[in-house]
This record gives C-alpha cells, structure tokens and sequence, in this order.
C-alpha cells in the first residue's frame, strides 16, 4: 500500500499530514477545553460519556471517574496500537517510510547541517565527511541492548507517570522529538531508527523476515529503490537513492535480509523473548496494582490525576492486601521478572525443539529452529497485545465492530505465521542468487532466444534460469567467469554473503557456470583489490 506504489513527492505529503497531525495531539496534552466534553456524562450522545458514580472497586475501594480530555486515551489507545497493527500487515517499511519522528530525525540532512569529520589524506588534501556509527563500534555492536533499555525504561515511566498525565506526556514526546534531531544531527543516515529509537525493537518484533503484505524485494529486479530506502528527489522530479551505508546490511533496503544476517546478533533473542515478557509484564501490572483487569479495562488509568504523589504508595494489591513496595520499585520489578521469565522460556523451548527433531531424525539449523520459535513468539504476543490495547476504547463500540477487530486480529497474525514459518535462509538465498544471475545473464552480449522459446530471461522461473545458466561456459569461459564476478560482487555489496561464506553458499552455482574454487577465490581477490570492505 505504501510501498514503492507511491512515489516520493505522495510520500512527504503523508508524513507531513501525520507531523501536523502529531503536533496537534501534543498540543492539546497541554490545552484542550474541547474534548473533555465528549467525556461528560451530560453528553448523552456521546459514546466516551463517563457513567455516574462507582465506575469500579480500586484496591477494594470505589473509584469514581470524571470528565477528561482525550488526548492520551486517543494516543494510548488508537495511535500506538494502528502501529503495532501496521508493523505486522504492511511491515516495517511502511511504517518507516511514514514515521513521523524518522522524518523529523532527517531535518538536520534537509538543511544540510549535520555534523562533519575533518578528514586529511595522506597527500595533506582536507575534506569533511559525515559521521557514521561504526559497525564495530560499541554502539554498532550492542545497539539493541541500548534501544531495549530505552523501551524497559519508557514503559516503566509510562505506568508511573505518562499514562495519565497529559503534562508529563506531552514533555515526553516533545524531549524524544529533539532527542531523534539531534541524533539526524550527530550521525548520518537513518541512525536515530537504527541504533537509538526504542520502537525499533518492537517493529523488529513484529515484521519478522517480513510482514504480512510486505515487499519481496530480493525477487523484484525491476525495483531500483527498495522498500524504505532512504531517497531523495533531485532537480529534475526523479527518485534517487540517498542511502549513505549507515548501516548494513539494511533493513530499510532488504528486510529478509536483514532479519536472517541478525539473528545472532549481540541482543537478538534478548529483543525478541524479553519484549514478550514486557508486554505480559506490562498489562499484567494493572491486575496486580488494581487487584482487577477492569482497571485496565476501564480506561480510567489514561487520565488519572496525582501521579507523581503516588510514586512511593503500595505497587501490589494482592489478595486483598496491599504489599508495601513502593510502585516506583514494583513496576520495574514486575517488567524485568517478566522478561527474565520469558526469555528463560522461549530459550528454552529452542533447545527443547531442536532435540526433538534430531529425535525423529528430521534435524534443523540451529537457525532455523531459532526462526521458527521466534515466529511463534511473535504470534503470541501479538494476540496477547491486542487482548488489551485499544480494548478501553473498542469496548465503547457496538459489540458486532468489537468482534469484528478481534475476527482481523486473530486472521492476520495466523497468516501471517503460516508464511513466515515456511521461510527459510536457505530459500532466501536461493531467490536471491536467482534474481541476482538472471540480471547478469540479460546482460550478456549473446543471443539467447533459441534457448527460451520465445520467452524472456525475465519470464523464466527459478529452474530455467538455472537451467540457461549452465550453457554459459560453451559460449565463453571469459563471460561466465564475468557474470560470476558481477553476481559475487553485488551480493557481497548487498551484505547477502561474505568472503567467508561466499565458497560454500554459492557452490550450486558454481557448478553450473564451471568454476572451480581456484577460479572463486581469484575473483573474490580481485574484488577485494577492488573493495577492501569485501574481505569480512
């Protein structure tokens, strides 16, 4: 939907449409005299209207309620969970590409004032370049260690203060605008949404290899800018690619990618088991402040007044009783248990499943496993998510409408788990080598129609252009050895192998174009000369 359908110049006018649109909701986190009346329960037309007296039991204790503004029921209970809804159907390119605070981060590069590194070459000549987190760097390395402590601690002040206090809130995201401009101020590319927003574990979460409706932009040779690619429009209205290698290999340019290539990453499994933990951490704690899901429920907690002054009351009702630990110690506690539970689980799990298909002699990669039991993750707490979010405000709903969401939710999460389980690396780079000979062979300088009966290169499937492949070395052993350099050389620039890896992941193919491993490791040295960031 908002893929590469839609061109760049549509693209801008969608962010600035949510920008403004942002704005206005911050805004009225610090003033709104409008909204609270849809709230009134003399508004009897209104379906936000409050109702009169005890709305429910609070530690054992009625709690009244009384008209409030909007404002953070709406972000709370509509804004953030269209996201999580997004991230999964459309992918994490969609939502990148329409992102406000990703956009917002990019004003620095719009005004051309980024930070700049002196740069002396060797002959004495200075040039400024742009600065870059490095990929072995600490940040580089261990981001998503960072990017989830980010999270932990936005949800823990959320229970504590933001929830409800429109004030709070409103600084909040306010600190976090200017926080991602001057990341876009500091470093270049995308480095706020790759190493620094606490959204980008969830969106890593949710799109897996990739979401339901997402691009398959391996498969695609006609694509010249993929998925969210950072682009740009020149003087003359054309798209161009402004990607300056922030970081690689790039979820914004090849998801799949980018999902199998991170799956050891330093934090991976701790991002993906932990932010299950944290969601059932986070919904449970209602339960255990309020002593009933109702609580949640209710809503009521979006506009609850005095949280600062209650920091140091009890954080447990238990029971029936309260439990003297402090909620500014209990929310935290209960999160980070919840988190440790959960990885402890689903590590487990892995291990669990693993030794069962050796047991019935049906053994799997280590990462493969690793995929399916983190696809299975996502499904639970995708479902376990949307049992709560936005439920304050669907409940409001005709009951049909409210059925009707959870029929979506339970139908896209399940297709989207049957397509995902059945992905594999192995099936990944397979389409990629594919896609990858079938540029280099419509390249070559011969004749290849009597080969194709009438068809293209292009309308070839996956076998015949295997098949066409293995006819190259009677035409010339020089342009087979050159077709094989090119496909090895974008694949290395696309980060989809490395010069260790290269020999053994394209052995198939080096069979059908007849070359041998002196022959690869000859090339992979001249493209080295090329390239020194080839050698990995």
């Amino acid at each position: 939907m908002f893929r590469n359908q839609l061109s760049e110049k549509k693209i801008r006018i969608i962010r600035w449409v949510l920008v403004i649109l942002w704005i206005i909701l911050i805004a009225s986190l610090f003033y709104d005299p409008v909204s609270s009346y849809l709230t009134s329960p003399e508004t009897k037309w209104s379906p936000l209207k409050i109702a009169l007296g005890c709305v429910l039991l609070f530690q054992g204790e009625c709690l009244q309620d009384k008209p409030y503004p909007l404002g953070t029921t709406i972000f709370w209970g509509a804004v953030i969970p269209g996201a999580v809804m997004m991230l999964l159907v459309f992918g994490h390119e969609t939502w990148r590409r329409i992102c406000p605070l990703s956009f917002l981060s990019q004003i620095p590069r719009a005004l051309n004032i980024q930070r700049k590194r002196k740069k002396v070459s060797k002959i004495g000549k200075v040039s400024y370049e742009l600065v870059r987190v490095g990929q072995d760097s600490w940040l580089g390395r261990n981001h998503l260690y960072l990017q989830f402590g980010l999270l932990f601690l936005g949800l823990s002040l959320r229970i504590l203060l933001i929830n409800s206090e429109r004030l709070l809130l409103g600084i909040f995201l306010i600190l976090t605008i200017f926080s991602a401009i001057t990341v876009g101020y500091l470093f270049a590319g995308k480095s706020w949404c790759h190493y620094f927003c606490p959204m980008a574990p969830v969106q890593m979460v949710y799109n897996g290899p990739r979401g339901l409706l997402g691009s398959k932009t391996h498969k695609d040779q006609k694509l010249k800018l993929t998925q969210s690619t950072c682009r740009t429009i020149d003087a003359n209205g054309q798209e161009k690619n402004a990607c300056v290698a922030c970081q690689k290999p790039c979820l914004d340019i090849d998801a799949e990618n980018s999902y199998w290539k991170g799956l050891n990453k330093p934090g991976r499994k701790l991002v993906q088991y932990g932010y299950l933990g944290i969601v059932i951490g986070f919904y449970l704690y209602y339960w255990f402040y309020s002593g009933t899901l109702e609580y949640y429920y209710s809503g009521i907690w979006t506009h609850e007044g005095d949280q600062l002054a209650n920091l140091f009351n009890p954080g447990f009702f238990l029971n029936g009783q309260t439990i003297p630990i402090p909620r500014i110690i209990a929310v935290p506690f209960t999160l980070a248990f919840f988190i440790g539970l959960s990885y402890f689980v689903f590590n487990h799990l892995e291990k669990v499943y693993r030794s069962y298909q050796i047991r019935i002699q049906k053994p799997l990669e280590k990462i493969q496993v690793q995929h399916i039991v983190f696809s299975i993750s996502t499904f639970v707490v995708f479902n376990i998510y949307f049992l709560f979010a936005g439920r304050p405000l669907t409940r409001l709903l005709p009951p049909i409408v409210e059925l009707s969401f959870n029929a979506l939710v339970i139908m896209v999460s399940t297709l989207w788990l049957y397509k995902t389980l059945r992905r594999t690396e192995e099936k990944y780079i397979r389409e990629k080598l594919t896609q990858s000979l079938r540029r280099q062979l419509q390249q070559l300088p011969f004749d290849l129609s009597k080969y194709l009966k009438g068809s293209s290169v292009e309308q070839l499937n996956s076998y015949e252009v295997h098949i066409l492949a293995k006819v190259i070395p009677s035409f010339s052993q020089e342009k087979s050895l050159q077709l094989y350099k090119e496909m090895l050389r974008e694949l290395l620039q696309q980060g989809c192998v490395s010069s260790v890896n290269s020999l053994e992941t394209l052995q198939d193919i080096r069979k059908e174009l007849d070359i041998s491993e002196e022959k690869h490791f000859a090339i992979l040295n001249e493209l080295s000369s090329e390239n020194p960031n080839f050698v990995l």
